[in-house]
């Protein structure tokens, strides 16, 4: 016989688990006692979330995060619906009031707590009996790793860790699910049957480690490369001859970008993501299209065309030995030169420009997404990582989660709004002395939204005035060094003291 509390930490050990993401409170004391590896505290559970996913997809093994019961995984709630988006594979254990006084609505419990965090997690328990605490744990492991890949949640009363309970048996798991091979024939004879077909590679490819498999296929048959909207990784290396751009998420939009193609192949990501209404055919009429996916719903929801389930690296593999060799005849992506000025694009030109080799973008920044598709090309596979719900407060600190999930500089290019939501991260930054160049770029307004008007025929929004923020002095106040940057003459300078630093710094950037 063991106790719960350790043979909990054996199925943390088991899963790989290094390290405890949490805010500490009174319901998670016990669980602490003895605790084998690090605690990487934050000073909110949504910045507690945020560096749980950023970790997790990084380093390619399950973050595991403690929190406090309702109010504690109330306020994680943005970023898990974010992790949950992003299939970060995330283990939440939950404090819950003791079994004994539950009965009598006690302060700091949670009376539905399996119920709170639905529908964004893919399991959610809280164990009948203290006894079954470990086995619910390593359950959950098997779940958030399975693909498509989530968080799961745990809540565990705290009065469950002291009581005696047997060891559970726990399995070796190989969770990848190789496609059909009639379904690979299928895709093959589709591209090898087009004259101008295009590959469309979402958030999954990268999640499936398909970065390598991708480039095979398209070199192999000659495809034209785009980026699904809103894709959260890395797909495609972005200075590629035939990587040919970024889908927006509108449905006119998208028809226009793939109307020269008479085959479309959608990889790891819907058909298709979209911001707006729209109306008329989801893609060119008289193009073929598949989907391939290792997440039912995205073959689930399609609005036509065929589909094939399974693991998108496997079968990017099998269709590169499969198919046809073809000649790329598409349109290049393009990159531009912005002139020196206190703007977006030039900011970002003078990143990408003054970045270390094989560093790392953590991006939010909605204004700047899409100058930062002209300027700042990602190269590299685990070279880029945003949100995919569209939740700001994630990025800030899933970069520091993400500097602690590999070796490699991490630059978080994010907007004023933005890094308000989870500022208090940059402390962790401090404490962790996360490898991060934190780009503020200030531009006093919550400018998307105000830019996004339009769609609905309106001049003016309310609530969208930030003047007056001055992050270099939140920056310092929370322990991490910063510079004001106000003009061009002084932007390379103060960018390329913030890249050879190793730990963390920040720059307000005013742009215009």
């Amino acid at each position: 016989m063991t106790n719960v509390r350790e043979a909990a930490y054996k199925v943390f050990e088991h899963f790989g688990v290094d390290r405890l993401f949490g805010n500490p409170g009174s319901t998670e004391l016990p669980m602490l006692k003895g605790m084998p590896f690090p605690y990487v505290m934050g000073l909110n559970e949504a910045v507690v979330m945020g560096m749980a996913d950023g970790f997790a997809r990084a380093s390619g093994k399950p973050a595991l995060v403690n929190l406090h019961s309702s109010a504690g995984t109330g306020h994680s709630l943005g970023n898990l619906f974010t992790a949950w988006k992003n299939n970060a594979p995330i283990v939440v254990t939950a404090g819950q009031q003791a079994r004994s006084i539950l009965p009598f609505d006690p302060f700091l419990g949670a009376e539905r707590p399996t119920e709170f965090p639905r529908p964004y997690v893919k399991f959610a328990i809280e164990p009948a009996r203290a006894e079954d605490v470990p086995l619910a744990l390593a359950r959950a492991f098997a779940v958030a790793l399975t693909p498509p890949m989530g968080p799961v949640f745990v809540s565990i009363p705290v009065d469950d860790w002291e009581r005696e309970c047997e060891m559970p048996a726990l399995p070796d798991l190989t969770l990848r699910t190789f496609p059909d091979p009639a379904g690979i024939a299928k895709i093959a004879a589709m591209l090898d049957g087009a004259k101008n077909p295009a590959l469309v590679l979402g958030t999954g490819v990268a999640n499936a480690g398909g970065w390598d498999a991708a480039i095979a296929l398209a070199e192999k048959t000659g495809v034209s490369v785009w980026a699904a909207p809103y894709a959260a990784r890395e797909v495609f290396p972005e200075t590629h001859p035939q990587f040919a751009g970024f889908l927006n998420a509108w449905r006119d939009q998208i028809r226009d970008s793939l109307a020269p193609h008479d085959a479309i192949l959608v990889v790891g990501a819907p058909v298709f993501t979209y911001h707006v209404e729209g109306s008329g055919p989801h893609w060119p009429e008289g193009a073929e299209l598949m989907a391939l996916s290792d997440d039912p719903n995205h073959l689930s929801n399609l609005p036509g065309g065929a589909g094939v389930l399974g693991d998108p690296k496997a079968a990017l593999t099998m269709l590169a030995d499969s198919v046809k060799a073809g000649t790329f005849s598409g349109t290049s992506h393009q990159l531009i030169d912005p002139d020196p000025d206190m703007t977006a694009p030039y900011v970002l030109k003078r990143i990408a420009a003054l970045r270390p080799d094989n560093a790392v973008i953590v991006e939010e920044a909605p204004t700047a997404r899409g100058p930062e598709h002209v300027t700042l090309p990602i190269t590299r596979e685990g070279g880029f990582f945003t949100c995919a719900s569209g939740g700001l407060g994630h990025s800030l600190p899933a970069a520091v989660g993400v500097a602690l999930g590999q070796q490699d500089k991490v630059v978080a290019v994010l907007g004023d709004g933005s890094a308000m939501y989870t500022i208090q991260g940059l402390f962790t930054a401090f404490q962790e002395k996360a490898n991060v160049s934190f780009v503020v770029l200030n531009n006093s307004a919550y400018a998307a939204l105000t830019g996004f008007s339009s769609e609905f025929g309106m001049n003016h929004v309310p609530g969208c005035d930030l003047a007056g923020l001055d992050f270099a002095k939140l920056s310092e106040g929370l322990g991490v060094p910063s510079r004001r940057v106000d003009s061009v003459d002084s932007l390379d300078a103060a960018l390329g003291w913030s890249m050879a630093e190793s730990g963390p710094t920040l720059l307000d950037v005013r742009i215009k």
